[in-house]
């Protein structure tokens, strides 16, 4: 599995985590295993390989953090889509920008230019060419702003 497909799971989860009552910690606990890949992997190619161990713990931190960090991020979210309110940002656009901000802020192993650029290429894949322009206009905007991570955790 690449980091790239690590971080497009890891988005996956975040979205998911605002649609369960489960915590991350109890969301991650199913979903992080060979089993649950393994019945995935016949509905989508991305499942195709169980994350390494480093690979889990990278998913668990990203998912983990957006979930303790949600109303940070949104905040930031909605600070930089100039004359947007977050309700009318699509759901999957939101996990996507969630976790490339999460890790400009809070990873400072990961290069900005990294999330930002794998962030695109997730969008690509599940939003209209006019989001993808959105994603990436918002997320350069908060890079350029908030390049020197904060360091809360």
């Amino acid at each position: 599995m690449t980091r790239n497909a690590a971080r497009e799971i890891a988005v996956r989860l975040a979205y998911e985590l605002g649609f369960t009552d489960k915590s991350a910690p109890e969301l991650l606990e199913g979903r992080l295993t060979k089993e649950a890949f393994a019945s995935l992997a016949e509905e989508d190619e991305l499942y195709q390989d169980a994350p390494s161990a480093a690979q889990a713990e990278y998913i668990r931190r990203v998912a983990e953090g957006v979930a303790a960090h949600g109303a940070e991020l949104d905040a930031d979210i909605e600070r930089y889509a100039v004359g947007w309110k977050f309700t009318r940002i699509p759901l999957v656009a939101a996990a996507i920008m969630r976790v490339a901000m999460y890790e400009v802020l809070y990873m400072p192993d990961i290069p900005n230019a990294a999330a930002v650029n794998s962030a695109v290429d997730i969008a690509k894949k599940y939003e209209t060419p006019e989001t993808v322009r959105f994603i990436n206009g918002i997320l350069g905007s908060f890079v350029r702003n908030e390049a020197s991570p904060r360091n809360k955790e």
